[in-house]
């Protein structure tokens, strides 16, 4: 089982892979992400790859405001990103804890410069992504993650 930072950081590259989607930012993250969850087996990576591919087709359709030909773009987001966000999950937890480490520095790294990639030149908000995920939100930007919960009190 994850810590709630492991879990944050899969939220964050679930939503890092929605955002970069068809951004300038796609290409790097698109490739060092396909390496990262191919662990040194190309047949895996390109795998990946086209996973990672399908994704960005299928984001690009429905238009980055969310709003495609067919209205649904809203969902289709969300589906890829809770879909990336498990696959980082999975990945995450089969690993060792010094593995684990390493990857989560290289995904917080990935997503810093995805980040930086994307953000205007004239500045820019400092947040890759927002994940709501029933009571928790977990924000990611700058190398950090937040994460918050929220609950009722009795």
């Amino acid at each position: 089982m994850l810590d709630e930072a492991m879990v944050a950081l899969a939220a964050s590259v679930g939503s890092g892979v929605v955002q970069a989607a068809g951004t300038d930012a796609w290409s790097a993250l698109r490739n060092r992400l396909a390496r990262l969850f191919g662990r040194g087996d190309r047949q895996q990576e390109t795998v990946q790859l086209e996973r990672l591919d399908r994704t960005a087709a299928e984001l690009t359709a429905v238009g980055q405001d969310g709003n495609g030909p067919e209205g649904n773009g809203n969902e289709e987001r969300s589906r890829h990103g809770a879909a990336w966000r498990t696959r980082t999950e999975d990945l995450l937890e089969g690993l060792d804890p010094d593995e684990r480490s390493a990857a989560a520095a290289e995904l917080r790294a990935l997503l810093d410069e995805a980040a930086q990639a994307a953000r205007p030149a004239a500045g820019g908000a400092g947040f890759t992504g927002n994940v709501f995920l029933g009571p928790t939100a977990a924000q990611s930007g700058h190398g950090n993650i937040q994460v918050n919960r929220f609950h009722s009190r009795p």
